[in-house]
């Protein structure tokens, strides 16, 4: 599986999560390499085996996932550049089922049979583009003021309509944005979660439910940026959905406020960031747009958040305010294309991070 970093390091650390529940999952073994990103090592996961490491965990080459469990690897002697590639390979010694899975993982993954976890290059593998048990990277810190960035969303977050491979979503391009500014320090994680609700569990587990595990059990958390509520909307409006998945605008205003409460209570400050127009979905509703604009007054205008990132104001349509820019609608008129993606990175304002 390939990821990448926001800053770099001269370590680095990996964490694995069993969150789906299921059976026990065993590594017999972990490797973790900088990745080569040239056209070839895209077919066939190519690494650059003079940075080949095993990773351990207590000293010890394999590890057990229990049900829920997360473990985190001892610190790697893998020096790795600001933005590098880090190849992160496992070996499943026994049948596994996959049932810890981020579909949407825009970079390239590799499956082949046996132990390649040290294999400079993989003969004929199968290609996917998804991350399995990889919860996160590491990069310990040598600067006081270094810090992470949460960005906790949907699948705009998550990069649904972004080209796979290059880096286009928000929170990535914001990390080259920093890197770029001189703040080089602040590494941006992207958790966001195609399908998403703050209220409700459905792909994958709520905002409300996942913020433990997403964002307090991150090291290093300064900022939250939230980007969430669209799919408690949607999910009111479809026509067919059970009533017993809709919500009410107050409820949405809620959940955020709960968010809020528990970061404040850790000393992490939230942003919130607007709800994008949808109009032009075959479910666009006025009580859906209601909704969205009782919403984003009370984000803009409450006082609630730390910060207000209005990418609402940047993506929407002049001439349709209920509508994407034509610029950065893929056709969907729901998720942004690059261009909109570059926009709203674009839009952030970094100066509230030091």
């Amino acid at each position: 599986m390939i990821a990448r970093v926001s800053t770099g390091g001269a370590q680095i650390r990996f964490a694995f999560r069993n969150a789906a529940g299921g059976d026990a999952v065993t590594f017999g073994a972990v490797h973790a390499a900088l990745a080569r990103t040239d056209a070839a090592a895209l077919a066939d996961g190519a690494i650059d085996p003079s940075s080949d490491h095993g990773v351990t965990f207590g000293g010890k080459p394999t590890v057990t996932l229990f049900p829920g469990a997360t473990v985190w690897s001892d610190p790697v002697a893998l020096a790795v550049p600001p933005l590098g590639s880090v190849a992160v390979s496992v070996y499943l010694p026994h049948p596994t089922a996959t049932n810890t899975v981020h579909a949407l993982g825009l970079s390239p993954a590799f499956v082949v049979a046996g132990d390649a976890t040290s294999a400079p290059r993989l003969a004929s593998p199968q290609r996917l583009r998804s991350y399995f048990w990889l919860e996160g990277m590491s990069v310990p810190a040598t600067d006081p003021s270094a810090g992470t960035l949460v960005a906790l969303g949907d699948s705009i977050t998550d990069g649904y309509a972004t080209t796979p491979g290059l880096h286009q979503e928000w929170p990535a391009l914001l990390a080259e944005r920093l890197q770029r500014e001189g703040k080089g320090g602040l590494s941006v994680v992207n958790a966001g979660i195609s399908g998403n609700r703050i209220l409700k569990t459905g792909a994958g587990e709520s905002a409300l439910q996942r913020f433990d595990t997403d964002v307090l059990a991150r090291p290093g958390v300064r900022w939250v940026l939230l980007m969430e509520g669209i799919n408690d909307i949607n999910m009111s409006i479809i026509p067919g959905v059970p009533a017993s998945e809709g919500v009410e605008a107050r409820q949405i205003i809620a959940g955020m406020k709960q968010l809020i409460e528990r970061a404040h209570l850790h000393g992490i400050r939230i942003a919130g960031a607007t709800i994008l127009p949808t109009k032009g979905l075959p479910f666009y509703s006025a009580g859906g747009e209601a909704m969205r604009s009782t919403v984003n007054q009370w984000i803009r205008t409450s006082g609630w958040f730390d910060a207000v990132i209005d990418f609402d104001g940047v993506v929407r349509d002049p001439a349709d305010p209920m509508q994407l820019r034509p610029a950065f609608d893929p056709g969907d008129h729901v998720h942004p294309n690059d261009a909109g993606n570059r926009a709203m990175a674009e839009a952030i304002d970094v100066s509230l991070f030091p």
